[in-house]
């Protein structure tokens, strides 16, 4: 059921269409620190699992900087579609890893198969949601809020059936919700 969003090219649009409004939302913003405007300051990234048809605007980081000549700092938006520094794109990540959960040997080559993720690279994620997620900022902060709490062991399958909804809805639910940890390096840039 969940395997069927890692190549729907649907979905990863919606996600494109929901990063433009939160870069449009930020710019109007302005500087977070002196408020001045701010000037489209976009980076390429070079995803990994992207579903072929996207193009290549769907690799644009949303990024802004200081319109003021003393502050200069960079805005780099909230993003659904990029979990922190990750290569993979942030469905990819949330997916494979949630599918990892009790996968069989099969599965896992299928996954890999499907979007490329190498075993190392799958385990990496594993070790990501067990250990560097939950001592984040975000996560502590998160954590509390969910009663009962969530499987730390089943990251992030426990923390995708906690939304409601199809498939689909879940997923962007969840990528929604961890929207803030990936444009500040203080929650799990790594």
């Amino acid at each position: 059921m969940y395997e069927e969003l890692l190549g729907e090219v649907g979905f990863y649009r919606l996600l494109l269409r929901i990063d433009e409004d939160l870069a449009a939302r930020a710019r109007v913003l302005g500087c977070w620190r002196c408020g001045k405007a701010l000037h489209v300051a976009h980076f390429t990234r070079k995803p990994r699992g992207v579903p072929a048809g996207l193009g290549e605007h769907y690799n644009e980081r949303f990024s802004f900087c200081c319109a003021g000549r003393q502050c200069r700092k960079r805005r780099t938006c909230p993003s659904l579609r990029f979990l922190s520094r990750k290569v993979y794109l942030a469905a990819v990540v949330v997916l494979v890893s949630a599918l990892r959960n009790g996968a069989t040997p099969r599965r896992v080559r299928y996954l890999q198969e499907l979007v490329g993720v190498s075993q190392r690279t799958i385990l990496r994620w594993r070790m990501w949601w067990l250990g560097v997620f939950i001592q984040t900022p975000f996560w502590r902060a998160a954590a509390g809020t969910l009663l009962p709490p969530v499987e730390r062991t089943q990251l992030p399958t426990s923390l995708l059936e906690r939304f409601t909804g199809s498939p689909n809805e879940r997923l962007l639910a969840l990528l929604r919700y961890l929207a803030p940890i990936s444009s500040d390096p203080a929650n799990g840039s790594g």
